[in-house]
């Protein structure tokens, strides 16, 4: 975010946001580098700890996309296309990737590898995306 756009915003709220908002995205990592193991090791251990990487990220996400949420929709004028938007859109779509990764890694440890390690794989993607394109418009504006 520009200084411009977060000095109209709560302190507490910005470092709040600050705080939490990169924890989820280690979580999410976490949780596909243990989905990866698991199809080379077959060890059930590793897709339940992934399982509770992916659930405890879900949690901890929950705070900065409410925070970004208000600040990027209510009261802001960021222009349609901005990367702010952008960056939110992306994050939120890796969210709900990983609800369903949660659903389908609250199954069988054998059932998990195809789909589970896809959208593990599509989510970190995403946030990656969007952290790599909310940084490169910032740096260039």
């Amino acid at each position: 975010m520009t200084s411009q756009a977060t000095s109209r915003h709560s302190t507490f709220a910005v470092a709040l946001y600050a705080l939490f908002h990169p924890v989820p995205l280690g979580f999410f990592v976490g949780g596909w580098i243990f989905d990866i193991i698991y199809i080379y090791s077959t060890e059930i251990l590793w897709t339940r700890a992934a399982s509770w990487l992916i659930a405890i990220g879900l949690v901890i996400a929950i705070i900065p996309r409410l925070i970004n949420l208000v600040q990027v929709w209510i009261g802001a004028s960021y222009p349609q296309g901005s990367a702010v938007k952008v960056h939110f859109w992306a994050y939120l779509l890796a969210i709900v990737l990983e609800i369903f990764n949660a659903f389908i890694h609250s199954r069988d440890a054998f059932a998990v590898v195809p789909a589970g390690v896809i959208l593990s794989t599509l989510a970190v993607v995403l946030m990656l995306f969007a952290n790599v394109q909310l940084a490169v418009r910032d740096r260039a504006a």
